[in-house]
């Protein structure tokens, strides 16, 4: 036991230590922190001058009461009437006299158009509420034209009231829905992301040392098995660790926002999130990885090149990526048929069992088989992947699918 503890420090201390791993956790770290206050990053960049438009009026009425909507509906406009031509108008954005030249007219419905002149029109900034604004004096004039009252044009906006009721018992509530709606998509890409960073690692861990003969030596003092699993657990540590100094450095700036009225973290309601999806959560996505990563130390144990790891790999991360998409896309249909089917599969069950146990309310004995199910699985692969691992450290050349059988072969002498 020994010996499995001194591999298992050995892969986490070493890979903790490189480069690579400090300088990813570093720039992780940093795109959280970017993304829970990108509302505080947007506002440090944010031109907060007064925008001047230029209003040429060839209908004589719209200026004004297009100036009453912008006064009541945005503080980042000031409106000019130009008394020149749009010649004239096009001269005085280029001299920075006036951020835009608005053109108003009446079409032969009696209903105002407008186009707007400015050197890019892409800051939606300001052109978004101008635009607003001329459609409110369209929809004014137009009621005006009907004969109709102001308490008859807000019923017509008004939103249909359309309400969700689940009368199931105990099924889960539209907001609850959405809630957990955003927790299922980022866990799952979490579980995706993970697998596939730290997975990876463990394959070219073991072509690495194959590559440089440093296998030949280990297996003469420690067991290929104990070897196999000592990567694995070590290197679920050091994803372990990363995890949680993003979740760590999350919290903190979900704490320092939580005030913050209109950031991204306001938006999300994180405090109401329920708990017993975060702890399916952590079950699915520690089961799941070791399933993957048994399959990935045993298919690594084949390559004896760093460059021929893709090539093995492939089938398993084609697995991985089919899941993805698989839970991306049942959340529009989550209790269909073959979501459900799927979410038992144990290469899929841990990102699909997640996205239904958020979405649906479903009976407790369908978790409890998918989590029998996908431990068994890992078991399985285990004992599977320990034989073909104990024998493919000891192959070299060429790595093909077909070498499992030869990997069998030299375990059994």
């Amino acid at each position: 036991m020994s010996k499995f503890w001194t591999v298992l420090f050995h892969t986490y201390l070493s890979r903790l230590k490189t480069k690579s791993f400090i300088i990813s956790t570093i720039v992780t770290l940093l795109f959280v922190l970017a993304f829970l206050n990108i509302d505080k990053i947007f506002a440090l960049f944010e031109d907060n001058e007064v925008k001047q438009v230029a209003v040429i009026d060839e209908s004589g009425r719209l200026f004004e009461l297009l100036l009453a909507q912008i006064e009541q509906s945005s503080e980042e406009i000031e409106l000019q009437a130009f008394e020149g031509d749009e010649q004239a108008a096009e001269q005085a954005i280029q001299d920075g006299d006036v951020e835009g030249a608005l053109t108003l007219s009446m079409n032969d419905k009696g209903l105002p158009e407008g186009v707007l002149k400015a050197n890019t029109v892409t800051e939606e900034r300001w052109i978004g509420p101008l635009e607003q604004a001329l459609q409110q004096v369209k929809v004014m004039l137009a009621t005006q034209q009907l004969d109709l009252s102001p308490e008859e044009v807000s019923t017509i906006y008004e939103p249909v009231a359309f309400e969700r009721v689940a009368i199931e018992e105990g099924a889960k509530t539209e907001e609850e829905v959405a809630q957990a709606t955003f927790i299922v998509n980022f866990l799952t890409i979490l579980i995706y992301m993970a697998v596939l960073i730290y997975g990876m690692m463990i394959v070219t861990d073991v072509a690495q040392e194959k590559s440089s003969r440093v296998m030949e030596i280990l297996i003469s003092s420690v067991s290929p098995v104990i070897q196999m699993f000592g990567k694995i657990v070590g290197i679920a540590l050091l994803g372990i660790t990363q995890i949680v100094l993003i979740f760590v450095v999350g919290f903190l700036s979900i704490r320092s926002n939580a005030n913050n009225e209109g950031s991204i973290v306001d938006a999300l309601q994180l405090e109401q999130l329920p708990i017993s999806i975060i702890l399916y959560a952590i079950v699915f996505f520690i089961l799941g990885f070791l399933l993957y990563a048994t399959m990935l130390a045993m298919l690594g144990s084949l390559v004896s090149r760093v460059e021929d790891a893709n090539q093995v790999v492939t089938p398993v991360v084609f697995l991985i990526i089919a899941a993805f998409f698989m839970a991306t896309f049942g959340m529009n249909a989550p209790d269909s048929t073959f979501i459900t089917v799927m979410s038992y599969i144990p290469f899929f069950s841990p990102m699909l069992m997640l996205m239904r146990i958020g979405m649906l309310n479903i009976p407790m004995w369908e978790i409890v088989l998918s989590l029998i199910i996908l431990i068994a699985s890992i078991g399985l692969f285990a004992v599977i992947g320990a034989r073909i691992y104990r024998g493919g450290v000891l192959m070299y050349g060429k790595s093909s699918f077909k070498d499992i059988k030869k990997a069998l072969a030299l375990s059994k002498k």
